[in-house]
């Protein structure tokens, strides 16, 4: 393998995209092998006690996710065909900020992207954040894109 191995981690979300443009626009280089790794959220679904007790549920469940990670990679194929790059998918299992470390050791990758939801210090004291779990836990570079909020202008009240 010629060139860097970059990680980018994707999901359905706008922040996954926005990582994936600015990958494309601002740190491409030539010679790139580019993995997009998605780790499905059913996972996180079927761990739930109450949904094991339905198994038409947990079926259903990941039909749909099965469903939406096809969508997702004609997505990104689509995405990389019309930026002239190449690359694949690999679908990993397990906690999220876990699997996509594991992808990068397994890649041997250079460098990670992760985009970012933007959740308050509050939210991710609780909830934890996959992009914070990625910079304290890796052994390479990680790159979070944040995208710009558009806040609405505030007026002046008087």
């Amino acid at each position: 393998m010629t060139g860097r191995a970059v990680i980018i981690a994707i999901d359905d979300s706008p922040f996954s995209e926005y990582a994936f443009d600015f990958y494309v626009r601002n740190v491409y280089r030539a010679g790139d092998n580019i993995v997009l790794v998605h780790v499905p959220e059913y996972q996180n679904l079927i761990g739930a006690p109450s949904l094991l007790s339905d198994p038409n549920l947990v079926y259903d469940i990941m039909r749909e996710e099965e469903v939406k990670v096809r969508e997702l990679v004609q997505k990104y194929s689509v995405k990389m065909k019309d930026a002239r790059i190449s690359g694949k998918v690999k679908q990993m299992m397990g906690k999220i900020g876990e699997a996509i470390l594991e992808a990068a050791a397994e890649e041997k990758a250079d460098m990670i992207i992760v985009g970012t939801r933007g959740m308050g210090k509050m939210r991710r004291t609780f909830l934890g954040s996959v992009s914070d779990y990625c910079l304290h836990h890796s052994s390479v570079p990680v790159l979070v894109c944040r995208q710009k909020e558009d806040k609405p202008e505030k007026k002046n009240k008087k």
